[in-house]
């Protein structure tokens, strides 16, 4: 056997040697892989939000400090407080922070000038209502402060700020309302006096803050101040006095005025026009 054949014969038994050697790869490329495809995530509700979202989103803290708060205890939902990380919370749930409750959609504030036809309710199948008419004001979840009848007519402030509701809706405080009433006869003096002075029906005292005969008009026509958010004390007052109200508008909440709303029209609040409704 020459050199030669003993070379190749050698290198042939290398390379075969080499080859029982090789072990296959199974680096990328070299190899098909069988994908596993990761768990699928639950898909989340969106009715539901972090504990920790919410109380940050209502603007209390931010997100890192409410973990804190809620750890502590200062967070309950639903009258039971909450120490958990990661608890969920519906939108329609009652949380509060420190013993207030709080919102986590942004405060919003729209004044509607209301015309007649439209019931002053958050319920559905009342048929018109003023929901229908803010329906495109803002993305948060409004409401009526007080009530006007569906054929009572001017200003109507909507908002989801607990804290100016609590300023209306405070029996010692209050925020003044004027109406401008049309009655179905000229107002006596006599009785004029007495709503001044306030008197009672069936044991309930009915006072007003103001009232007075509209300069220029026939004395049907008289303006009327209170602090009580509904308008059932108005009618109150002119059925015992033997009156049938034609009209009624409210013509000014607090310092806001119905200026630059037409009627069946709405408007935002300006910074100015909220921080003096907050002083009142």
């Amino acid at each position: 056997m020459s050199k030669q054949q003993g070379g190749q014969r050698k290198g042939k038994t290398q390379v075969e040697g080499s080859k029982k050697n090789f072990k296959k790869s199974y680096a990328k490329g070299n190899a098909t892989f069988k994908r596993t495809d990761p768990k699928p995530k639950k898909p989340s509700n969106p009715n539901e939000i972090r504990l920790n979202k919410y109380v940050a989103n209502s603007g209390m803290c931010s997100r890192r400090e409410a973990d804190v708060h809620i750890a502590t205890g200062l967070v309950s939902v639903n009258g039971k407080v909450i120490t958990e990380m990661g608890y969920k919370v519906k939108i329609g749930d009652e949380v509060r922070y420190d013993g207030a409750r709080i919102n986590p959609e942004k405060k919003a504030y729209v004044l509607l000038n209301k015309p007649k036809g439209f019931a002053t309710t958050t319920s559905e199948g009342k048929g018109r209502t003023v929901m229908d008419l803010v329906a495109n004001a803002t993305a948060s979840r409004i409401k009526p402060i007080g009530r006007l009848g569906r054929n009572s007519k001017g200003l109507l402030l909507f908002t989801n700020d607990d804290v100016i509701v609590d300023k209306f809706t405070n029996s010692k405080n209050g925020v003044a309302r004027l109406f401008h009433i049309e009655l179905n006869k000229n107002l006596r003096l006599e009785d004029l006096k007495k709503v001044q002075e306030g008197f009672k029906v069936q044991g309930k005292l009915i006072a007003v803050e103001e009232i007075s005969y509209i300069d220029g008009a026939s004395k049907k026509e008289i303006g009327l101040k209170i602090k009580n958010t509904g308008n059932t004390i108005i009618r109150t007052i002119f059925d015992y006095l033997k009156y049938e109200i034609e009209s009624l508008d409210c013509v000014a909440i607090g310092h806001l005025t119905k200026k630059d709303i037409p009627r069946g029209s709405w408007k935002h609040l300006t910074e100015q026009e909220l921080n003096m409704l907050k002083m009142l």
